[in-house]
C-alpha cells in the first residue's frame, strides 16, 4: 500500500447519539483527526474523525460520499476536507448500513442529495425515528433511493458502481459499494480492522448473520479488488479479508461443533472466550482510566449487544433474542 498518498488535517469532534441507541451519553473526548488517504485518482478514504470510515469519489460534476459519519460536526469536518481536495459539491451520499456512527451525519449533507441505501437500512432507520432515535437525522435525510437486489449496477455522474447485498451480516441492510475501474471496495461495518479477526460485529437486534457474514467475505473477496475502505481502523487487503474469513468460520465451526455436544452457551463463551482487540489490553486486565470494559452499555442505556458467541449461538440454534 505504499503507494497511498496520505493528508491529514488536525480536525477535531465530539461524539454523541447514536442512531437506534436511547439514553444520555456521556460526553466523550475528542476522536482523531480524519485522515485522507488517496487510494486512486479521485477516490480517497476518510479514516477516523467522528464516526465509521467514509470513501470519496469525485465524478464529473460532482462528488459521491459512502457514510457520513456520526454528527453534524463530524461530518462537517468530513465536507471541509473533500472541499479541500475538490469545489465539486457533495450530490451522492451511499450509505453502507444503518448504524448512527455511519448515517447521523447525514445532517450537515447539502440538503436535496440523491441518498442511497439497502431497504433493510431504510426500514431501520425509519424504526429508529419512530422509537425516538436520539441524534437520528432529519426525516428529509432518509434514503430516497434503495436497493433490492443483490447486485444492483449503476453510473452516477459518470462513475461507475455496483452495490451488493450478498446477505444479511452486520446488518439486515448491509450495502457492500464497488468500484470496478478503480478495484476499490467499500465494506461498511462488515469489515473492520480495530476487531481481532474471529471476532466481527453482528447486530442480532438488527437481523444481522454470522452466517451472512461468512458469505459476504466470500463475495467481497471474489471481486479481487486492490482496496477495500472498512468500517473502522485502516484500509485493507484481499489478504485481509481472507484472513479474517478462515479465522471466523474456524471459530463459528467450534461453536457449532460444541452446540451438537450439547454445551450452553456459557460453556461455549468460556471455551471461546472473544481475543481482544488489536493492541487492546490482554483479556481480563483493566483498561487504562478505570474505563467501563469493551461491551459495557455505560451511558448507552437499553441492552448490551450480543456477542460473536451469544449470536452464533442463538442463529445455530434458531433461538430468538428475549
Amino acid at each position: 500500500m505504499a503507494h497511498l498518498k496520505t493528508l491529514c488535517f488536525g480536525l477535531g469532534v465530539f461524539v454523541f447519539g447514536v442512531l437506534g441507541i436511547s439514553g444520555i451519553a456521556q460526553q466523550a473526548p475528542a476522536p482523531p483527526p480524519i485522515t485522507m488517504k488517496m487510494l486512486k485518482p479521485d477516490v480517497w478514504a476518510g479514516i477516523g474523525g467522528a464516526g465509521g470510515n467514509s470513501t470519496i469519489i469525485v465524478g464529473k460534476t460532482g462528488v459521491i460520499v459512502v457514510d457520513a459519519k456520526q454528527t453534524e460536526a463530524g461530518a462537517k469536518d468530513l465536507l471541509a476536507q473533500i472541499a479541500r481536495i475538490t469545489p465539486k459539491p457533495v450530490t451522492t451520499a451511499i450509505i453502507t448500513h444503518s448504524d448512527g456512527d455511519h448515517v447521523n451525519g447525514l445532517v450537515a449533507f447539502p440538503a436535496g442529495i440523491k441518498i442511497i441505501t439497502h431497504e433493510n437500512n431504510k426500514k431501520e432507520q425509519e424504526a429508529a425515528l419512530a422509537a425516538g432515535a436520539r441524534g437520528a437525522p432529519p426525516r428529509d435525510r432518509l434514503p430516497n433511493q434503495v436497493t433490492t437486489k443483490t447486485k444492483e449496477s449503476m453510473t452516477i455522474d459518470g462513475v461507475k458502481l455496483e452495490l451488493y447485498h450478498f446477505a444479511p451480516a452486520h446488518t439486515s441492510g448491509d450495502l457492500v459499494v464497488y468500484l470496478p475501474a478503480q478495484k476499490i471496495v467499500s465494506t461498511g461495518d462488515i469489515v473492520t480492522m480495530n476487531r481481532a479477526d474471529d471476532n466481527p460485529n453482528i447486530h442480532f437486534e438488527k437481523n444481522g448473520s454470522t452466517e451472512g457474514w461468512l458469505t459476504n467475505l466470500k463475495g467481497m473477496i471474489a471481486l479481487n479488488a486492490d482496496v477495500y475502505v472498512t468500517g473502522h481502523g485502516d484500509v485493507a487487503t484481499r489478504a485481509d479479508l481472507q484472513r479474517k474469513l478462515a479465522a471466523t468460520t474456524e471459530r463459528r465451526k467450534k461453536i457449532a461443533a460444541m452446540v451438537k455436544e450439547g454445551k450452553t452457551v456459557d460453556q461455549i463463551k468460556a471455551a471461546l472466550p472473544d481475543a481482544p482487540a488489536p493492541g487492546a489490553p490482554p483479556r481480563g486486565a483493566a483498561p487504562a482510566g478505570g474505563a467501563p470494559a469493551a461491551g459495557a452499555a455505560a451511558g448507552r442505556g437499553g441492552p448490551v449487544a450480543l456477542t460473536y458467541v451469544e449470536t452464533a449461538y442463538q442463529e445455530i440454534t434458531k433461538g430468538t433474542r428475549k
